[in-house]
């Protein structure tokens, strides 16, 4: 075995020495003694003898990177001297773009913090730069390891301590304490609401309720059945297009995504536009539907509800609208439609930040390999279920610095709550995900990018092949989205037949998707041209201002039907309104407990 060629005596041998020893116990805190930590530890050894055999090849690398250190950190120590007599001195190391974890005023202006704000980034970007010049390494490991280097380093990072963090320390002194305790407290609620991984609160769970001021639109559940609930919303106009609206989301996440309070509600725009809207919302899986799979969500989630709409209705088509792996799943559904060889029941198609080619995983692909997936389907089997909790803490670790480690200073070290937001109270509402369902979606969508592939996923008896949906479709794309690079869902459009228009959005995942047209917060871009590369697309591309909600509901307009019928009233005489909006499954909270279907 490659063993570590750095001098422990040195600083950065010395982080290479605890990231060996101490990662396997990061992960044991994080997942437990379970066959995913050992799996994890495993890759992260393994890729670990691979960079130190790297770096022996050519120890000159090593040597240039440590001497560039020592004068860097010699700089800083003769920069906070000079501080110290003059304040006004300028600091050597600036903080990195959008980085605000320092900027309380203490980090700059007391020669103590500032020498140690820039000792950790220097130190920080030192390890970065000699990931990316050392050669030899394959890049899947390249990339696994900036992942792992990156959470050990701003997990040791100066603001998570309270000795080192002015902030802090000014607020415990000026309380007494009173925070810690408050935080003590914070803490120990977290923990025991957390699977086996630290689950830290975004904002107060009692600040929002279900159907008071959230997913708050008015409609009725008119269908129920082992995987989803069909919610029909009532109409706000007098007329309606004759094309009723399909809304698939996530089956990962709650569908109130799509309707949060009435100012940030998708759903309630689509409605007043005139819209007779349909939504799925997904059943959240205990053990008991451990079998339940990504072909019974075609089957019996998306097609069922299609099928429930022509009865409410009386249209054989629907417009429908994917988000994200809901996407994949309207995709899905299409290419069954071609394969049974009959029309389609999807007049146009939108896809919401959407992967159907998952070659580019987005930063979800440090996690894709073999042997850690391999583990994440051993546990899941075992409990039937993967924890939605583990998901949602797994998604906050991929922007750590501002998903995780703020809250986890602002809620334990300041010992303050969260404020009030809606779009993260919904981000800690977490669903599970079916065994089965998992397995599919970790193996044959990430790991083998089988839907890509003509033939190789099967719904029921029938082989899917993506080229013989030739539905006209929308994608939507956000620029800063982490979960589904924008240029990796703009590639998967290649995979379908017919008309495509591509539209990337500003912001992220979920605040590029929602921004209503009122807040005029962010805009878009459009290209016709067609889409080779990223940087290519969008140095053409003509930014719009304003939401692309509106661009939307322009491209739609062929597809809403000749003329408009008048407002329907939810359900029909087969499918009765059962109980209203928001319904029963999007309320069951973890742990999951049983209910009945209808």
């Amino acid at each position: 075995m490659q063993q570590n060629t750095f001098n422990s005596q040195d600083p950065i041998g010395q982080f290479f020495n605890w990231n060996e020893t101490m990662w396997s116990e990061m992960q044991k805190a994080k997942w437990g003694e379970s066959p995913v930590s050992q799996a994890l530890s495993q890759v992260n050894s393994d890729d670990l003898q691979l960079f130190y055999k790297a770096v022996s090849t050519n120890p000159m690398h090593l040597l240039d990177m440590q001497m560039q250190w020592w004068q860097g950190q010699l700089a800083i120590c003769q920069n906070s001297m000079l501080k110290s007599l003059d304040s006004g001195a300028a600091s050597i190391m600036g903080d990195p773009p959008g980085d605000r974890r320092f900027k309380h005023k203490a980090w700059k202006e007391n020669p103590h913090f500032d020498f140690i704000r820039q000792s950790y980034l220097h130190f920080a970007k030192s390890l970065t730069d000699m990931l990316d010049i050392v050669e030899g390494v394959p890049e899947s490991v390249r990339e696994r390891l900036k992942f792992t280097f990156r959470q050990t380093i701003n997990a040791l990072s100066p603001t998570n301590f309270i000795w080192s963090n002015p902030e802090v320390l000014l607020r415990t002194i000026e309380e007494k304490g009173a925070n810690l305790v408050k935080g003590i407290e914070l803490f120990q609620e977290d923990m025991a609401a957390s699977a086996d991984i630290l689950k830290i609160r975004m904002t107060r769970q009692s600040a929002f309720t279900l159907g008071e001021n959230l997913a708050v639109t008015p409609g009725d559940v008119v269908f129920r059945n082992e995987i989803f609930e069909l919610i029909q919303y009532a109409a706000s106009t007098k007329t309606v297009h004759k094309t009723p609206l399909l809304i698939i989301p996530p089956f990962i996440n709650k569908y109130y995504i799509l309707d949060l309070t009435e100012q940030n509600s998708l759903v309630a725009w689509l409605r007043d536009q005139g819209h007779t809207v349909f939504i799925m919302s997904w059943r959240n899986p205990g053990k008991e539907q451990a079998s339940v799979s990504f072909s019974d969500l075609v089957q019996h989630g998306t097609m069922e509800a299609i099928r429930v709409i022509e009865q409410a209705t009386g249209e054989k088509e629907v417009n429908a609208i994917g988000y994200c792996i809901g996407g994949t799943l309207l995709a899905a559904t299409q290419a069954v439609y071609a394969a049974r060889r009959i029309k389609s029941r999807v007049k146009s198609a939108t896809y919401l930040t959407t992967l159907l080619d998952f070659t580019q995983p987005g930063e979800v692909g440090v996690f894709i390999n073999p042997p850690v997936i391999d583990a994440m389907v051993q546990m899941n089997e075992a409990q039937g279920y993967f924890d939605g909790r583990q998901m949602a803490v797994t998604f906050s670790l991929l922007r750590e610095n501002s998903l995780y480690w703020n809250y986890y200073i602002d809620n334990y070290l300041k010992g303050q709550e969260p404020s009030d937001f809606d779009i993260l109270y919904w981000n800690s509402d977490s669903t599970n995900l079916s065994a089965t369902c998992a397995s599919f979606l970790l193996r044959d969508l990430y790991l083998n990018n089988s839907l890509s592939q003509a033939d190789a996923v099967k719904v029921g008896e029938f082989a899917l092949d993506l080229s013989k949906v030739t539905t006209p479709s929308y994608f939507l794309s956000a620029k800063d989205d982490h979960i589904a690079l924008w240029d990796a869902t703009f590639n998967g459009s290649h995979l379908l037949g017919g008309a495509k228009t591509l539209v990337l959005g500003e912001s992220g995942h979920v605040a590029g998707v929602v921004n209503p047209p009122s807040k005029n917060k962010y805009g878009y871009w459009l290209n016709d041209a067609n889409f080779d590369n990223s940087e290519q697309w969008l140095a053409t591309a003509k930014r719009e201002e304003g939401s692309w909600w509106s661009h939307w509901q322009q491209w739609a307009t062929p597809f809403l039907g000749e003329k408009e019928v008048a407002a329907r009233v939810a359900g029909s005489i087969e499918h009765p309104a059962l109980m209203p909006a928001p319904g029963l499954y999007v309320t069951q909270s973890l742990p999951v407990t049983e209910v009945e279907t209808a």
